[in-house]
């Protein structure tokens, strides 16, 4: 499963997922390991095949609308890419602003009261004396789009949330718990209630982004070890940016160790018709040995960090690093690596 194999999203559109019956998809992952990325990528994913995903994000920074080169998202859904297959990806970047609007008008017909109030200034200080307020809008925005139906259809089969990093998922995620036992009667306790429902059930999975490297590795075991000790549902491991090794393990292990031979390296350049192979003490030579040697150490770092990853139990896919750097292609290229090891 967590091998890297070049297949097109409409090849493999028909595949089994790992995720059958989950519609609320949460990533997460350290700064810098490419979640928002992942993210996009697998909403693109579970978009083919003629499926209508929702892509939300919840950090104001307006990362969805970067990746897919479209004008800065408003409060609403846009439709923003076509999978293969006609399956459409709409994206939502929530606003706690707009999203305290809509409970108002939701639960209190305020919607208007709720729009003075916001002149006044009181949406941010009631978002600032309560900081649980604003998590609790965010995530209901999203389980409200996994519950919501157009007559007996629903109006996504998925949604996926770019949502806060590792440090912060559990608290967030878990809010609406606290919120719930805080309010025990009225509205804010059965809204929720409502997003616990959703957020606790087999519909929901929460992955985890990250690099082989040890602390987006602790980040995420640790991450995971504390969803579950609150009960909510861990999903996957997505390991970004893989670099592939070229070498066997018994040139690993001599590269690592210092034992390369330099007159067999030098008769490799020679053989390949690089002058610098004819001077075994070159610094050309020496360099390349050294090369190898970090290349060797990397990698069998990167191999320890795995063999942690494997250790919690739960799906894991690569995404290679992409040598060019990240554009659109590039995005339905790590969607299709995802769909094809089976995470969507």
């Amino acid at each position: 499963m967590s091998s890297y194999r070049d297949t097109s999203l409409k090849q493999v559109s028909a595949r089994d997922t790992d995720w059958d019956g989950v519609r609320l998809h949460v990533v997460t992952g350290k700064g810098g390991t490419g979640k928002s990325t992942t993210a996009a990528a697998l909403a693109l994913a579970l978009a083919a095949g003629g499926r209508r995903v929702l892509l939300t994000e919840v950090e104001g920074r307006q990362g969805i609308a970067q990746l897919f080169d479209c004008p800065p998202l408003p409060y609403e859904e846009r439709k923003v890419a076509v999978a293969p297959d006609g399956g459409d990806v709409y994206a939502l970047a929530v606003d706690p602003e707009e999203a305290l609007l809509e409970y108002l008008q939701m639960f209190y017909n305020l919607r208007q009261a709720g729009r003075a109030l916001t002149k006044l200034g009181v949406v941010d200080f009631a978002t600032a004396i309560a900081p649980g307020l604003r998590d609790v809008l965010l995530t209901g925005k999203a389980a409200e789009a996994v519950r919501r139906r157009t007559g007996e259809v629903r109006s996504y089969d998925a949604v996926v949330m770019d949502a806060p990093p590792t440090g912060r998922i559990a608290r967030f995620l878990n809010v609406n718990a606290e919120v719930a036992g805080l309010a025990r009667v009225g509205p804010i306790h059965t809204h929720a209630e409502q997003v616990m429902k959703v957020i606790r059930s087999p519909e929901t999975a929460v992955h985890f982004v990250t690099l082989l490297e040890e602390m987006p590795v602790q980040e995420t075991v640790d991450g995971i070890e504390e969803l579950r000790r609150l009960g909510l549902p861990a999903g996957g491991v997505v390991i970004n940016m893989v670099r592939p090794s070229r070498l066997d393990k018994r040139t690993l292990d001599a590269a690592a160790k210092g034992r390369l031979d330099p007159a067999e390296l030098a008769l490799g350049l020679k053989a390949a018709g690089l002058e610098a192979g004819l001077d075994t003490s070159g610094d050309t030579v020496q360099a390349l040995l050294d090369e190898l040697a970090d290349h060797a150490t990397r990698i069998n770092l990167e191999r320890r960090e795995r063999r942690k990853l494997a250790r919690l139990g739960v799906p894991s896919y690569d995404l290679p690093l992409l040598p060019d750097g990240m554009d659109l292609g590039g995005l339905y290229r790590l969607a299709a690596q995802l769909r094809a090891q089976g995470a969507a």
